[in-house]
C-alpha cells in the first residue's frame, strides 16, 4: 500500500504565498520523479513541476521564477514553494510520483490534491 498526503493548500491573496508538501508512504523501496499538476477550467492536465531523485527540475513557463520545487529523499517528500501567486493559479494541485516498491515494480502514484485558491 503506497499513499501519497498532500497539504499546504488554502485561500491566499494575490502576491501571496503557500507551500505544498506531498510525503510519499508505504512499502517503497525509492521513489524516482515526483511532481506537481494541476487543471485549470476548461483545459487539459499540465505540468506545473516536477523533480527527479537527482534534484533536476522542471517548470510550466507559466510559473517560472515565482514557484520552486524541491524534495527530501530521507523522507520521500516533494515540496512546491509558490510565491507571487495570482488569481489563474487557482486550482486543485496533484502529487504525483514514480515510485520503486521493495518488490521491484515500478509504478505511478497520485495524491487526491489539496485546493489552491489566490483570491484578487
Amino acid at each position: 500500500q503506497v499513499d501519497l498526503v498532500e497539504s499546504g493548500g488554502g485561500l491566499v491573496q494575490a502576491g501571496g504565498s503557500l507551500r505544498l508538501s506531498c510525503a510519499a508512504t508505504g512499502n517503497i523501496h525509492s521513489v524516482n520523479d515526483m511532481g506537481w499538476y494541476r487543471q485549470p477550467p476548461g483545459k487539459q492536465r499540465e505540468l506545473v513541476a516536477s523533480i527527479t531523485s537527482g534534484g533536476d527540475t522542471d517548470y510550466a513557463e507559466s510559473v517560472k521564477g515565482r514557484f520552486t520545487i524541491s524534495r527530501d529523499n530521507a523522507k520521500n517528500t516533494v515540496y512546491l514553494q509558490m510565491n507571487s501567486l495570482k488569481v489563474e493559479d487557482t486550482d486543485v494541485y496533484h502529487c504525483a510520483a514514480e515510485i520503486q516498491l521493495s518488490a521491484g515494480v515500478l509504478a505511478d502514484y497520485w495524491g487526491q490534491g489539496t485546493q489552491v485558491t489566490v483570491s484578487s
